[in-house]
């Protein structure tokens, strides 16, 4: 019935149809995604951080299995987006990335204390909150109010932002909003070996294959399988969110499977 409506009604009417549906289901949670104490404090932080890196470059590391083929010893003084169990790997890289985000519920309940015990900038969906005891204040993460509804490019990371079923695409919306010139995306491989329908749950049997570390989705870890088209169609929102406003994301990811940005060789970006 959806897509019957879909096709029959002209695209400006239904995206403004779908818009006013999404602000009607979100209207009881608009209260505390705005005014809770915890929220408060993460717009203030995200008003700290607005355009401060303006000019800058970063990379935003994703977690596939073509991280492990990446001499990211490069990025040790480089400003770096890590995402999810990215952490897993910085005792053998020999040092944290700049900012850590997670949105997905099952990842965060799983991983809270991990997350907790971690020192920088960490990110989290406000969806998520009761997973967190309560925080201190000079110590507390920066809570997101992401919803999976309602697509769109967020350039101010202090509202709404959608999630693009994908962690990826909200570092690309934190990093625009604090002015990053450039994103290189690296180990943003978007290929599964695990198959199955988009956002099923399921529960990992063994050894992680689809990501840098065996251990990343282990036995016993509940996920969720990707779901690569909605994945695609937010990083072409992505790109062109970032290039009407002059700015440019790079896909430098090893054997990458995404065709949406401009590739590049990744050490090609070291050559001085």
């Amino acid at each position: 019935m959806k897509t019957t409506l879909k096709r029959l009604t002209p695209q400006p009417l239904w995206h403004a149809a779908r818009d006013v549906y999404a602000l009607a289901r979100h209207l009881p949670e608009l209260p505390g995604a705005y005014l809770h104490p915890w929220r408060r404090e993460s717009i203030r932080q995200l008003a700290a951080l607005k355009d401060k890196y303006r000019g800058e470059r970063c990379f935003i590391i994703g977690n596939g299995p073509s991280l492990r083929q990446t001499d990211v010893s490069h990025l040790k003084d480089e400003y770096t987006f890590g995402m999810n169990r990215i952490y897993l790997a910085f005792e053998d890289w020999g040092f944290p990335t700049s900012f850590l985000v997670s949105v997905n519920d099952l990842v965060i309940e799983q991983c809270v204390d991990d997350f907790l015990a971690l020192d920088m900038p960490r990110f989290f969906s406000w969806r998520a909150r009761r997973f967190f005891p309560t925080v201190h204040r000079l110590s507390s993460p920066v809570f997101l109010y992401t919803t999976y509804d309602a697509p769109t490019f967020a350039r101010d990371a202090r509202f709404r932002l959608w999630e693009g079923a994908t962690v990826t695409y909200v570092c690309l919306q934190l990093a625009f909003h604090m002015g990053f010139e450039e994103a290189v995306l690296i180990g943003v491989d978007h290929s599964f070996a695990s198959k199955g329908d988009a956002n099923k749950t399921v529960v990992s049997e063994g050894d992680d294959p689809n990501h840098f570390d065996s251990r990343y989705f282990g036995k016993g870890f509940r996920w969720q399988l990707p779901d690569l088209d909605t994945s695609e169609q937010s990083y072409w929102m992505a790109r062109r969110a970032w290039e009407s406003a002059g700015r440019r994301v790079l896909d430098a990811t090893i054997g990458g499977k995404l065709h949406v940005f401009p590739k590049v060789q990744y050490a090609s970006l070291f050559d001085r």
